[in-house]
């Protein structure tokens, strides 16, 4: 008879390493949601009322880490994850005290761009970080376990952040600042202290265009760009989405903060059992089937006659991109070169950042000038084709061996 995993077991499964980031991506995870819905109405309101002027602050995050997410996996391929992790962190906690007492315009821009800086520097690191200290077979288990730690707070975080901004809104900031401190003090207490693997890091006077001498980094690269409509989707759920609910649902705001919820809990209950159930499977396969929910998804938003519908296109949502962010981090980190990994991961934090950056503007505009409809139809069509050429990419790599093979001292922890 076979016995059920026990608690310690399932805890002694994965380096502490792991749940170092597990306990912060919680804390981090919180901090993002506690006020990513509310930062505009708090600009809008801290600027008199003007609405262009939030906006465009609010794009500086994305717009500098697009810059810094580059320089960041650099630097950590030479100096270490663990420099690279704190040091962001540490710029993320200054943005959030900067929001809390910042009087005008250029204080409000500069505590954007300490957070895009910060926020792009920390992802290619931590990303790499596992990649160095989890076996090739369990890396898509413990992105999914990571993932599952970033819908806490999803699923809390809107909820916080809006009793407490009613509350008083310089709270929510320093509470944001206080969680990110934490982070940093655990990380800083806890993680050891070793080079990653053949640290050289790639030459400071690389380019995206350099990069495609490489097979490997091209087709990143490649990866890179089949991103952006989901990108571009989540972004709408940010801005346009909301808009086009409202032409449908005469509560659209409990419709939105319901999706939101539901989608948090789903993955929280869900991801780990997905990932394992799904770990035989190439990534290649996975991420097609991601792809075609996210079709359906697309159609979902645009069409949905009742709450029911949009209840079952939310769980399609769940589902791909339960899916896809385990496996894509997966194939990322199989197509990296050892030496380069945070460059690896830098590369492919493009399509987040530019997404983030570019999705709003362009989703506002197809919105404006055709309506929902159009604008999520025009997302179908590009995940289908997308989704053809993503698989295609990947096609080599599943026939064959991975590029990369893991070769670390016995007994080390890189950070």
């Amino acid at each position: 008879m076979k016995k059920r995993p026990t608690v310690q077991g399932f805890l002694r499964s994965y380096e502490p390493a792991v749940w170092i980031q597990f306990t912060g991506t919680v804390l981090s995870s919180l901090t993002m949601f506690m006020i990513r819905p509310f930062l505009v109405l708090y600009l809008h309101d801290q600027m008199g009322g003007a609405i262009l002027l939030p906006i465009l602050i609010t794009t500086l995050q994305p717009l500098c880490g697009i810059a810094a997410g580059m320089y960041g996996g650099n630097l950590s391929d030479r100096y270490g994850r663990k420099p690279v992790m704190i040091v962001s962190l540490l710029l993320q906690t200054v943005s959030m005290a900067g929001y809390a007492i910042a009087e005008g315009v250029v204080f409000f821009a500069l505590a954007s761009m300490l957070n895009g800086i910060g926020s792009a520097l920390f992802q290619p690191a931590a990303n790499a970080q596992i990649s160095d200290i989890v076996k090739p077979e369990q890396r898509a288990e413990v992105y999914a376990l990571l993932h599952m730690a970033l819908n806490f707070g999803a699923a809390l975080g809107p909820a916080l952040g809006l009793m407490l901004f009613n509350w008083n809104i310089h709270v929510v900031f320093w509470l944001a600042a206080l969680f990110l401190a934490l982070y940093t003090l655990l990380l800083w207490s806890k993680l050891g202290t070793v080079p990653p693997p053949a640290s050289t890091g790639i030459d400071s006077a690389a380019t995206l265009l350099s990069s495609f001498r490489s097979p490997e980094f091209r087709v990143i690269l490649l990866l890179t760009l089949c991103y952006l409509p989901l990108g571009f989707l989540y972004a709408q759920v940010d801005s346009t989405l909301p808009f086009h609910l409202q032409t449908h649902f005469g509560n659209y705001q409990a419709v939105l903060t319901l999706l939101l919820t539901f989608n948090g809990i789903t993955v929280i209950l869900l991801q780990l059992w997905i990932a394992r159930a799904t770990a035989r499977f190439t990534a290649r396969r996975m991420l097609s089937i991601a792809y075609l929910l996210f079709a359906g998804v697309t159609l979902g938003y645009g069409f949905a006659p009742s709450l029911i519908v949009l209840l079952l296109t939310e769980l399609m949502f769940s589902t791909g991109e339960m899916l896809h962010g385990p496996h894509i981090q997966k194939a990322i980190s199989e197509l990296a070169p050892v030496e380069a990994r945070g460059y690896s991961f830098a590369l492919f934090g493009l399509g987040p950042q530019v997404s983030r950056a570019l999705g709003p503007l362009m989703g506002g505009l197809l919105l404006d000038l055709w309506g929902g409809a159009v604008l999520f139809l025009v997302l179908m069509s590009a995940f289908l084709v997308v989704g053809r050429i993503q698989s295609r990419l990947l096609q080599p790599a599943a026939a064959a061996e991975p590029p990369c093979v893991d070769k670390l001292p016995t007994g080390t922890t890189p950070s």
